[in-house]
């Protein structure tokens, strides 16, 4: 009898608390569930951009030596065409690194050999060279850790 007197003189407040432990229980539910969405919908940003930039690269016959490995920077060096578009390839590169740092994207698998091939090719490399010191320590850092 002690518990059900109890509820009879304080059925709002135990209606309340049950009611405000359910909405803070949907809430956590929604925000896991719109992060999830919102991971995958950068995801999907990230992939339409890196088709727009390699989509240049099939596009524009000036930049065939960018993936040519025997590409000699010596003899002939990088072009401008060929300096923007490296530059274009490292500041995606660089956003998709923020945005996985920050929990923004779901984690691309393999990102760090699909580096590590990309610079091992001459004109990325040599661009890469002249534009590390230009870039943030932290991705310098994660690109060099990348290449070894």
């Amino acid at each position: 009898m002690e518990i059900g007197g109890w509820v009879s003189q304080n059925w709002f407040n135990l209606f309340s608390a049950i009611g405000i432990i359910a909405g803070l229980w949907f809430t956590a539910f929604s925000l896991r569930s719109e992060t999830k969405t919102r991971r995958i919908a950068n995801l999907l940003t990230i992939t339409a951009n890196h088709r727009e930039i390699w989509k240049e690269f099939l596009n524009n016959q000036k930049l065939e030596r960018v993936r040519d490995p025997a590409a000699d920077t010596a003899k002939q060096p990088v072009t401008d065409a060929e300096r923007v578009f490296v530059n274009l390839v490292i500041q995606h590169i660089n956003s998709v690194y923020c945005a996985m740092n920050d929990q923004l994207v779901i984690k691309v698998e393999g990102l760090r050999r699909d580096i590590a091939q990309f610079f091992s090719l001459p004109i990325p490399k040599s661009v890469w060279e002249k534009t590390k010191p230009f870039q943030n320590d932290d991705f310098a850092k994660f690109i060099e850790t990348a290449l070894k």
